[in-house]
C-alpha cells in the first residue's frame, strides 16, 4: 500500500519509527517531513499529506502531533479528508470499519511505539463494511460539497 506520512517537531521521532516499520513491511512510504526536531507548524504537515491522500497519490495518510488534535483538524479541512485520531485499537478499527477514515493521526506524547505500529497495522487492514456506513460517509461528503 502506498502510504503518505506526516509530522511537525513534536511527532517527528515517532513519524520515523511508524516510517520505517511501515517501509519494512513492504509499503511504499511517502515522507512529507518534518524531518528534524526543530519547531515547524503542523498544518503544513497535516496539508501535505491530505492532499496527498485527496488526490489519490497515496492510498493512506499518517499524521503525527503531540496530541493528534491539530492533525486530525487541519487535515478534515481538505475535502474528501475523513481523519480520526487514533487513541486505541478499537477505535482505529471501527473508524476505518464505519467511517471510512482514510487518515489517522497519532498522539505522540501519549502513544508509545509499539501501540502506534498496532493502531497503524489495524488502520491499514481493516476494511470499510459500507452498507448503512456508506449512506452515513456520503452524507459526509454532501456537507463537504455545501462548505
Amino acid at each position: 500500500m502506498k502510504i503518505a506520512i506526516g509530522a511537525d517537531h513534536a511527532g517527528f521521532a515517532l513519524k520515523d519509527q511508524v516510517r520505517d516499520a511501515l517501509r519494512e513491511a513492504g509499503h511504499e512510504v511517502i515522507d512529507a517531513g518534518t524531518h528534524s526536531p526543530e519547531s515547524t507548524d503542523y498544518p503544513d504537515f497535516a496539508e501535505r499529506v491530505a492532499r496527498q491522500v485527496a488526490s489519490g497519490e497515496a492510498e493512506r495518510g499518517i499524521l503525527v502531533c503531540f496530541t493528534g488534535v491539530g492533525m486530525s483538524i487541519a487535515a478534515n479541512k481538505v475535502s474528501g479528508i475523513r481523519a480520526a485520531i487514533a487513541f486505541n485499537t478499537d477505535a482505529v478499527r471501527l473508524t476505518r470499519a464505519h467511517n471510512d477514515a482514510n487518515i489517522i493521526t497519532l498522539g505522540a506524547r501519549y502513544t508509545p511505539a509499539e501501540a502506534a505500529h498496532e493502531m497503524v497495522r489495524i488502520f491499514l487492514e481493516t476494511p470499510f463494511e459500507g452498507g448503512r456506513h456508506a449512506r452515513r460517509v456520503g452524507k459526509i461528503a454532501e456537507l463537504e460539497k455545501e462548505s
